[in-house]
């Protein structure tokens, strides 16, 4: 990978990194996305599971939704999509359904991660599509916002039950 690419990556790992911290100022698992056309974002999420107490809200597919609409078209073949979380199943399929080309993940998740974790679906040949992958990108700060949020979550918990 050259400067410019890492550079690049970087510069929209930073725009996703935003959108986590959306999730977090929510009380949501700050997890956050964009996804980029021609050096443009055209869409972007971040998780809102309990927000919209719906298991579908993950940062992913309301990027690809709007992503999506702003392409008119559901294949998204020429786009990079950047995620500070390695996707669980259910995103790194719709990223092979959307035909992304790229996908740039920040940590990885080996607890539910099937991007090369637990498994790799975006790369599986059985599927008419693979995703070309970019790990470790701004990875410290990403891994960072997580183990905040969770360490905050534990002690809320921990408080939560002290009174009772």
């Amino acid at each position: 990978m050259t400067d410019e690419n890492l550079k690049t990556d970087e510069k929209y790992m930073r725009e996703a990194l935003k959108q986590a911290k959306r999730a977090y100022r929510l009380g949501e698992v700050p997890i956050g996305c964009v996804i980029v056309y021609q050096d443009k974002i055209i869409g972007r999420g971040y998780n809102k599971r309990n927000t919209k107490k719906t298991t579908l809200a993950h940062a992913e597919i309301t990027a690809i939704d709007k992503a999506s609409k702003k392409m008119g078209d559901w294949r998204l073949e020429d786009c990079t999509i950047y995620i500070t979380l390695e996707p669980c199943q259910m995103c790194s399929g719709a990223i092979v359904q959307a035909r992304i080309k790229r996908a740039v993940i920040g940590a990885m998740n080996p607890k539910a991660g099937c991007a090369g974790s637990i498994l790799n679906i975006l790369q599986m040949e059985e599927f008419n599509h693979q995703v070309e992958i970019t790990t470790g990108v701004l990875e410290e700060e990403c891994s960072a916002i997580l183990q905040k949020f969770f360490k905050e979550l534990r002690i809320r918990n921990k408080l939560a039950k002290l009174e009772g």
